[in-house]
């Protein structure tokens, strides 16, 4: 670790944005997976959320396909698993998040008109089949991005750059990324994860709090 390398991640942790998320239902390929996680590291996401494939399948995040398209974002943002994608959406509706499905209904709105400063999750879904109707009916709104041209929909990576990145104009434009967000025990911590990946394993599993840094990054006696 060099003193350059831990401000850095000081640097990037202060702009975190825990109150900003994705909820990835069933999407299971690796190119689109790796460049949404590569996305939420772009706009400051902490943590995603992702429901694996109907069929059994795991998702993956393994594999050239993956490293190559996520250009390692995915050691940056943690990836929660969830089974169900309408348990997911209650649980984090019971967090406080709102959650805005992509998907057509009655009640979609442009993604523009969102109100993406609230603590805010975007649920997407895979590009064969969209978001679940139990879980775009469960979110709090549906959101979509106009489409002027032949096809209905956008790749789905893309989609959701286009709104995480509305997203980070609004909070930009209200001073979101100006002050941290995490709590100073919640940035000290995930900076000696992300400063020291193989031991911070070892300190979790013994229970044990992670010892100090100093200004260089270093590990205090």
């Amino acid at each position: 670790m060099t003193p350059e390398r831990y401000a850095k991640i000081l640097r990037v942790l202060s702009r975190r944005q825990p109150t900003l998320t994705v909820l990835m239902d069933q999407v299971n390929k690796p190119h689109n997976l790796s460049a949404i996680i590569r996305t939420c590291d772009a706009v400051g996401v902490l943590e995603a959320h992702a429901v694996p494939p109907s069929d059994g399948r795991e998702l993956d995040f393994t594999g050239d396909t993956f490293e190559a398209t996520s250009g390692s974002a995915h050691k940056w943002v943690r990836v929660q698993r969830h089974v169900d994608a309408v348990q997911a959406v209650r649980g984090l509706q019971a967090r406080g998040f709102q959650v805005l499905a992509t998907h057509l209904s009655q009640r979609s709105v442009d993604y523009r008109d969102a109100d993406y400063t609230r603590p805010t999750c975007v649920l997407l879904g895979a590009e064969k089949w969209g978001v679940g109707e139990g879980a775009a009916g469960a979110a709090d709104g549906n959101i979509i991005i106009p489409m002027y041209g032949m096809v209905q929909s956008l790749n789905v990576s893309v989609a959701a750059a286009t709104i995480l990145f509305e997203a980070q104009r609004q909070r930009l434009a209200t001073g979101m990324y100006g002050a941290p967000q995490l709590s100073p025990t919640e940035l000290r911590e995930q900076a000696f994860e992300w400063s020291y990946p193989d031991l911070a394993p070892g300190y979790r599993e013994r229970g044990e709090p992670y010892p100090a840094l100093d200004d260089a990054g270093q590990i205090v006696p």
